[in-house]
């Protein structure tokens, strides 16, 4: 067996962590670990596995020159200066429900991306990114390579946020498809993993010829997690920015 230890500083780690005004960004993205999404879009960067996914999405659909890249990684700076500057050009009630708060933006985790389909004139705070034609098919099948629509519709009391199509998140493989299938925010299923403890029945998900089986587990303040998995089972880990770890195996049929 495997024995894997959890600490209070692994929580806010990870492709599932939760940001939002109750659970702020307590991590600090590391420069080693951004890459830029595209040659023609240098200064926008992702997460290193983030920026992979979404390359062989718009590689596969062949929509490079359809679908352009707005907004990706942001630091605190850059944050609170968005926030200020739409604060000033657009008002309160605007900028609440279209910017983050500084230190609870997803943009500060490497993980969000902010897409745009490519016309004239791109509103760089709320893109055009329809749900017909090329965005369409994109929003689709980005769900394959691990991304969620963040902000959907109808669910602004939960994600604290308005509606943002254009909006994507990464949180990998098979976690979007499960979002997706249970019609869940990222809120919503951080806490529909804790009904699967790592001592209790674990959430089991088939797909594509290879078996998921995924838990939760709590961690205490000033107390380690233990826990053992198999030997040989390829797994991830990832904090959910809250109070604990979510840990997804897998093994091929």
């Amino acid at each position: 067996m495997r024995r894997l230890r959890f600490g209070r500083t692994d929580i806010a780690k990870g492709y599932l962590i939760l940001v939002n005004p109750l659970h702020p960004f307590r991590g600090d993205m590391p420069k080693d670990c951004l890459v830029s999404v595209r040659p023609d879009t240098m200064h926008i960067l992702l997460e290193r596995q983030a920026a992979k996914m979404l390359a062989e999405v718009t590689a596969f659909l062949g929509c490079e020159h359809q679908i352009v890249p707005v907004s990706g990684y942001r630091t605190m700076r850059e944050q609170q200066t968005i926030y200020a500057a739409s604060l000033h050009e657009h008002g309160e009630e605007f900028t609440r429900k279209y910017v983050a708060i500084p230190g609870c933006s997803e943009h500060q985790t490497g993980l969000a991306i902010d897409l745009a389909e490519n016309k004239d004139d791109i509103d760089v705070i709320r893109p055009d990114f329809p749900y017909t034609g090329i965005c369409g098919r994109f929003r689709k099948l980005s769900i394959q390579y691990g991304f969620t629509e963040r902000y959907p519709a109808g669910r602004e009391q939960i994600t604290h946020i308005a509606h943002e199509p254009w909006h994507f998140r990464y949180v990998g493989y098979p976690h979007s498809q499960m979002m997706k299938e249970r019609a869940l925010t990222l809120e919503e299923y951080t806490d529909y993993l804790k009904q699967y403890p790592y001592r209790g029945a674990h959430l089991r998900f088939k797909r594509n010829r290879r078996d998921f089986e995924i838990f939760y587990v709590p961690v205490q303040r000033d107390h380690e997690a233990i826990i053992e998995i198999s030997d040989g089972v390829p797994y991830q880990v990832s904090g959910n920015n809250e109070d604990g770890i979510v840990v997804t195996l897998w093994r091929d049929r």
